[in-house]
């Protein structure tokens, strides 16, 4: 017997064993006020690091760039050991090209630094082949000139309408960028009969492709451009009728 009436040890019970809604109310509305962080600044904190993947990998291809040079020239530049080993280094900087910028769009690496590099290693890799070769007498000059020419025009074409947009990358580029990469290659090497041949052919395709996609380049910045400038006269012109 403890003294205490069954029916208040009942109603104690019960209400120990069920939970106040009036509380889980005042929970919930609780948990509600407290404010949220927004996504956007969620998304703000996370920085891309310097140091990921694609910008490494861009990196590793601009410091292939004298070494290939290096290996390309040393011993009068006609060593056969030498320039197997100065294919190995530009094979080496043409698969990272493939794979650094691809890396950077697919895993959100894309940086200020990849944006600036990534170019400059590609045009400096392929331009120091073409000027090896040319100064050692193997391709014609006029070949590196083209195709020089070609890469500095799309880099000024890009600037002069960057305000009114980007020129995106086509399919015929890739292509060109495949072709360049193949037919430098099979000239850095030393190759004879069929295969010294060929590689003048797959070089004459590089070439065509390089003039061929440089040309539509130029017709797609004018268009963009063109564009550019209608829309930037439509509004100013509904700015003035805007005007009081």
């Amino acid at each position: 017997m403890t003294g205490v009436p069954a029916s208040a040890a009942s109603a104690s019970g019960g209400a120990m064993a069920k939970p106040n809604p009036q509380s889980k109310a005042q929970s919930k509305a609780q948990s509600k006020a407290q404010p949220k962080a927004p996504a956007k600044a969620v998304a703000a904190v996370r920085q891309v690091s310097l140091w990921n993947i694609a910008n490494i990998l861009t990196m590793v291809r601009m410091l292939l760039v004298p070494g290939f040079v290096v290996l390309m020239l040393w011993e009068g530049g006609h060593d056969p050991a030498w320039r197997s080993f100065a294919w190995a280094a530009f094979t080496v900087a043409m698969i990272t090209d493939l794979f650094d910028g691809e890396l950077a769009r697919r895993y959100n690496l894309v940086t200020d630094f990849g944006k600036i590099a990534d170019p400059i290693a590609d045009k400096a890799i392929m331009g120091a082949a073409l000027v090896c070769l040319s100064t050692l007498g193997d391709l014609p000059w006029w070949v590196t000139a083209v195709i020089l020419f070609r890469e500095l025009g799309i880099t000024v074409l890009r600037f002069w309408v960057i305000r009114h947009g980007v020129i995106p990358a086509s399919r015929g580029g890739k292509l060109k960028t495949l072709a360049q990469g193949v037919a430098v290659g099979m000239y850095v090497l030393t190759l004879t009969g069929p295969l010294a041949t060929m590689r003048w052919w797959v070089m004459a395709a590089a070439v065509i492709l390089t003039v061929v996609t440089g040309l539509d380049y130029v017709r797609q910045a004018v268009v963009l451009r063109r564009a550019g400038r209608a829309r930037e006269r439509a509004e100013r012109v509904a700015g003035r009728a805007g005007q009081p």
